[in-house]
């Protein structure tokens, strides 16, 4: 089991911006400064204790009795914690301006390192794996401290078929840092330094993806033909680091004799195929309900015999231009957790008052937005990029949502507290659904409920049918590559030929929109991620069904499921809630909560 290298991963569709005093991150609770005496301590430390650990186990694992185990697993877990601390920072650090070169070399220069020391621990979990499943099952049933482990192990021997002899997994180890994880910083370096014109004003990613949700028309289309300029201009660099992050995994996969190129997703998020695959189904046999569906109405609301692109995330016309500060979203957000549990906004209130949350837009700041839980002994931190649309105060109960989870999961440990991606979009998502329930709960007229039904269905819509049709297009993709390279034009087609078929007919689509695939950063930085976002949303639709049906103890319940982190499969999370993700009528459920809401938008219309 490598040591992970904690990075954040981007939320999709996360709006950024804000007004008010916006907070900042405080990340002294890592380390006060990047030449401060601790970092060199912890990576001594570190140095130090990879090599103890390894003359101290390697060649010795199959002899260890349940307690010489046990303090195995919690010197790898210290190890660990102090990796993760460091690069929680130099990566938290980087990710504030990314055009900084001072933090980007600090970044590299951390990584190599960490990637150096921990290389001799390689060995770990290829000689774990080779221990007999008698002694294995033997040494954790000893007893339950160590029995605790099991889950994380048991995943661990899931690769058992797929690991490589030890040389070349050191060899994997130790070029990583010039491999996936140069590729990354490339895109994320050009992504931040990108520069988009518009009507004579200069901006950058984030801004002009942010006029595409303005209610002036004009605007939107401005925003979307200097998207589609730029996108054009960088495509055959964005084709490249595709072409090769999608080679380099073909020929990983291939020597790990990984039946398809989402396997090793499958693997890590603890998830059957077969339940990724009955999600995909799901989802593609409701386009024509959801997608095509509310597009339609959307369409008819706005006049149009077409939408265009830009029209996709547009407010609706009874919509009020308005601005929240952050003030307001904070306190939307946090009542809307109190009123479902006042642990939930005690575990929250810190985010806001400590440094915990980074929340403006400042040049050269990464795009999106994301909730990172750096080491169990700290604390997670909050990006934002908030600039005061209502659909950003969904975004801060989405991350919130994320923090409160990490929290509540920490006390599991380092090895135990991170969930699999398939659950940890569920707090997240339980977090802004009770954010807009509160909202609909206090909409006055019968236009302000209909916009609050819209813009959370074309936020469903987002992270449902989209995220399912990007992660179509992510299978076409890598399956596409296996044949040979492809072209800018190849891979334009390919995010074309599921645009249509996701959207529907309502949609026109605009000259250069065929590069829109160039700036997502999940297909970059961990492929076939999205599935996750859908999952999550299926997930969180049937249990909020549960929970207004009135569930005896539903909020214990639910603390209980946040608190296990990834000590358990998603069957056994969902049980008490009588609930089960592998039965296909499970995705029905959740789907239909969407096709309800845009029933009710229809009845609006008689």
């Amino acid at each position: 089991m490598p040591i992970r290298l904690p990075h954040p991963v981007f939320d999709a569709n996360a709006s950024s911006g804000g007004l008010g005093n916006l907070p900042e991150w405080d990340l002294s609770d890592l380390y006060t400064a990047p030449d401060a005496p601790e970092v060199t301590r912890d990576m001594d430390w570190l140095e130090k204790a990879c090599a103890d650990f390894a003359s101290r186990y390697e060649g010795k694992l199959a002899t260890l009795d349940a307690d010489a185990m046990l303090d195995c697993i919690h010197a790898y877990e210290k190890i660990e914690a102090i990796a993760g601390r460091i690069m929680s920072y130099a990566g938290l650090r980087y990710y504030q301006n990314t055009m900084d070169g001072a933090r980007a070399k600090f970044m590299s220069d951390c990584q190599d390192k960490v990637t150096d020391f921990t290389t001799p621990l390689v060995f770990f979990s290829l000689e774990f794996n080779r221990i007999e499943e008698d002694a294995y099952k033997s040494v954790f049933t000893a007893n339950a401290d160590i029995a605790r482990y099991k889950p994380v192990f048991d995943r661990m021997r899931a690769m058992k078929p797929h690991q490589l002899s030890d040389e070349l997994e050191k060899f994997l180890h130790d070029q990583s840092t010039v491999g996936a994880s140069a590729w990354n910083k490339l895109f994320d370096e050009t992504m931040a330094g990108l520069e988009f014109t518009v009507d004579g004003e200069v901006m950058n990613l984030e801004a002009t993806l942010n006029l595409l949700s303005d209610q002036d028309r004009a605007r939107r289309e401005a925003g979307a033909v200097a998207l589609a300029k730029v996108f054009g201009e960088n495509v055959k660099l964005f084709a490249r680091v595709h072409n090769t992050l999608a080679k380099e995994k073909e020929i990983e996969d291939r020597w790990r004799k990984m039946p398809t190129p989402q396997t090793g997703r499958h693997l890590s998020n603890h998830v059957e195929p077969e339940v990724v695959e009955a999600l995909r189904n799901a989802v593609v046999a409701a386009y024509p309900k959801l997608s095509h569906r509310y597009y339609r109405l959307k369409a008819k609301w706005m006049g149009l015999e077409k939408l265009q692109v830009w029209d996709r995330n547009a407010p609706l016309p009874i919509e009020e231009k308005k601005t929240v500060n952050w003030d307001d979203a904070r306190e939307t957000v946090m009542s809307a957790y109190t009123n479902f549990a006042p642990e939930m906004s005690d575990i929250a209130k810190p985010f806001f008052e400590k440094g915990w949350i980074d929340a403006g837009v400042k040049p050269g700041k990464a795009p999106g937005a994301f909730a990172h839980p750096t080491v169990t002994d700290v604390h997670p931190y909050i990006m934002l990029n908030y600039l005061g649309k209502p659909r950003d105060v969904m975004t801060l109960a989405h991350e919130l949502g994320h923090g409160v989870h990490q929290v509540l999961a920490a006390p599991q440990g380092e090895m135990l507290a991170s969930t699999p991606l398939t659950l940890a979009e569920t707090a997240s998502v339980f977090g802004e659904m009770l954010t807009f329930r509160k909202l609909l709960s206090q909409a006055k007229t019968k236009a302000e409920r209909k916009v609050l039904l819209a813009g959370k269905v074309e936020d469903m819509i987002n992270t449902v049918v989209r995220q399912i049709a990007f992660y179509d297009f992510e299978c076409k993709l890598h399956a596409a590559r296996r044949a040979g390279e492809l072209t800018p034009e190849d891979i334009n087609a390919l995010w074309m030929s599921i645009q249509g078929e996701s959207l529907g007919d309502a949609f026109e689509f605009m000259d250069g929109y065929e590069t829109f695939w160039s700036y997502i950063p999940h297909f970059v930085h961990s492929p076939f991620y999205v599935y996750a976002y859908a999952f999550g949303d299926g997930l969180v639709n049937a249990l909020y069904a549960v929970y207004e049906e009135g569930l005896p103890g539903f909020e214990e319940k639910y603390f209980e499921m946040l608190k296990a982190g990834g000590s358990k499969h998603h069957k056994e999370l969902l049980a008490p809630f009588g609930l089960d993700a592998s039965d296909p009528k499970f995705w029905d459920k959740g789907l239909s909560m969407i096709a309800g809401m845009i029933d009710e938008l229809e009845a609006m219309e008689g």
